[in-house]
């Protein structure tokens, strides 16, 4: 039951209706006997400085930022993790006597699962990334922070993933390659990659029958990582699969960047089994 005590956390962003993110922390808010309550808010991103001008005068200790937010929320903040400055975007904030701090806990949130679940070793590996949006930064800016071997960036226009590769090259350190996905020597560039990751929406629910590429493309010895987790297993995961790929879904990045934000605000260990216990009951509700 929500009292004056109660501390507040939320998710910014618009639209916010297919978000599990507060149904996943409020479970486990209950569970850990924490008087904390999550609030999905929808806000358009001229009226973010309004809103946090009330935040910092209730119980809230945190938030999240989604899309379209997580770029704006930075002229607000009164400190900014070093990560989250060089991916450019922050999706969580703590609040601490009125000032905000920000994190990016998207990359470190994917990562913590491709270690867990893919039994990858980063910087014993090259990284082929499908895509070059906000994930793509993120999860590309983290990785090169881990000092991989080598990042191609293949997008479908090579512009944005030239600035993306410029941007880590130049901010972290010279680790990354662009491309489109039409290239001559994509087949040649996948044959010396060890993780594939897509950080694109092709695949999600409800277009469930596409993959960003080619699986024709793929040997067995790749590790396929999918960032989409609705449905948990997308055509590019069960494709991979029955080539013999080892893969990761991506219910465990959504787990983990969720997990992180939890410990910011809460200074406490999460919970991840049964977070995720939450997430898999809500994608199953949604698909009966």
């Amino acid at each position: 039951m929500i009292d004056t005590k109660t501390k507040l956390v939320a998710l910014l962003g618009n639209p916010l209706g297919h978000s599990f993110s507060h149904r996943m922390h409020n479970e486990n808010f209950k569970r850990m006997g924490l008087n904390y309550y999550y609030l999905p808010i929808e806000v358009k991103k001229e009226d973010i400085g309004e809103l946090i001008i009330g935040m910092k005068k209730m119980n809230f200790v945190g938030f999240n930022v989604t899309i379209p937010n997580k770029i704006e929320i930075i002229r607000y903040l009164d400190e900014i993790d070093p990560l989250a400055y060089k991916i450019g975007a922050v999706n969580t904030v703590k609040i601490t006597n009125g000032k905000l701090k920000g994190y990016n806990t998207d990359g470190d949130g994917f990562i913590d699962s491709l270690e867990k679940e893919g039994k990858i070793i980063c910087d014993q590996n090259t990284f082929f990334i499908i895509g070059a949006g906000g994930a793509s930064r993120a999860i590309a800016m983290t990785l090169a922070e881990r000092r991989i071997k080598k990042i191609y960036i293949a997008n479908r226009t090579l512009d944005r993933a030239n600035d993306l590769c410029e941007d880590i090259n130049k901010k972290i350190r010279d680790c990354t390659t662009p491309m489109t996905l039409e290239d001559k020597n994509i087949q040649e560039i996948i044959n010396q990659t060890t993780v594939l990751i897509n950080t694109t929406s092709v695949g999600m629910f409800p277009s469930t029958n596409e993959t960003p590429i080619d699986t024709t493309q793929l040997k067995n010895s790749v590790t396929v990582a999918d960032i989409v987790y609705n449905p948990p297993e997308t055509k590019l995961i069960r494709e991979a699969k029955a080539i013999g790929c080892p893969v990761v879904s991506g219910i465990g990045m959504f787990i983990n960047q969720g997990a992180r934000a939890f410990e910011i605000w809460t200074g406490m260990q999460a919970p991840i089994l049964e977070m995720r216990k939450s997430v898999e009951r809500m994608i199953i509700e949604r698909q009966q």
